[in-house]
């Protein structure tokens, strides 16, 4: 599953961390490719991200099986993250004359033993380049965070035939499977008329579980945690939980578990 949206601050990484955190902590194996060269959600699931280490970029330009980089999450059994480093962000630029560009990822999830996995979540950068559109070409479903503010659905409709085209093009099973609003104040009706549009527009695509603005949220990343081990009894913690479980029904009603 592909976490995208081109707006910054959206969410991506946060919804990434802590659906692929409380999805492990119901005993399935997730493993988080972090391919934004920030490097966000290494640090929030406490993976070392120097530059010039193994990470994801190794992956994509030097053929680096996956394998080799992929690292455990301290404390947390079931989670694992291929991390980025800052030598990403050059990544965009030496793929474009390569064979395959836009598959590498793909690629290199195919001969990755993926089948010990249940869930790989890729957290992707804030815009819609090449780095985007591989983690589209590997992924089978892509989840929208949408954050409930004015402007949110900008940008939702070159996103949309972003999808369009890599399907295409790249890879005919993906689909917009989940919408999920982040960032809801209560206290504010533009926040309420956001997501009734959002709702309106995309109807069952958009999960029941709202993200409200938490500062637990936020905090726990400085600590190397997601919020689902930060503080598990926090409304941000408590709404990613049952957000993930809905994603976790969504997929047994697919499979016919």
């Amino acid at each position: 599953m592909t976490v995208a949206n081109q707006k910054g601050g959206v969410g991506k990484t946060t919804t990434a961390v802590n659906l692929a955190a409380a999805l492990s902590m119901h005993d399935q194996r997730v493993l988080v490719v972090d391919l934004d060269p920030q490097g966000n959600a290494s640090t929030a699931l406490a993976t070392e991200h120097r530059s010039g280490m193994p990470s994801v970029y190794q992956v994509l330009v030097d053929d680096m099986q996956l394998s080799q980089i992929v690292k455990p999450v301290p404390d947390m059994p079931n989670l694992f993250c291929a991390p980025a480093t800052l030598d990403l962000a050059g990544a965009e630029i030496e793929l474009v004359p390569m064979v395959g560009r836009e598959t590498r990822l793909r690629r290199a999830l195919a001969s990755f033993d993926s089948m010990e996995f249940d869930y790989i979540l890729i957290d992707c950068p804030p815009s819609l380049g090449l780095l985007t559109v591989n983690a589209m070409a590997a992924a089978q479903e892509v989840l929208i965070p949408i954050q409930c503010e004015y402007y949110a659905l900008e940008g939702l409709t070159q996103l949309l035939q972003n999808v369009e085209l890599v399907r295409a093009h790249l890879n005919q099973t993906l689909s917009v499977s989940t919408i999920l609003l982040t960032m809801y104040d209560g206290r504010t009706r533009l926040a309420s008329q956001v997501a009734e549009e959002v709702r309106s527009h995309f109807g069952d695509t958009v999960l029941d579980a709202v993200i409200p603005r938490s500062v637990r949220v936020s905090e726990a990343p400085s600590y190397g945690q997601s919020v689902m081990t930060y503080d598990p009894g926090s409304s941000g913690a408590l709404a990613y939980m049952g957000a993930a479980r809905e994603i976790a029904y969504r997929a047994a009603a697919l499979t016919g578990a």
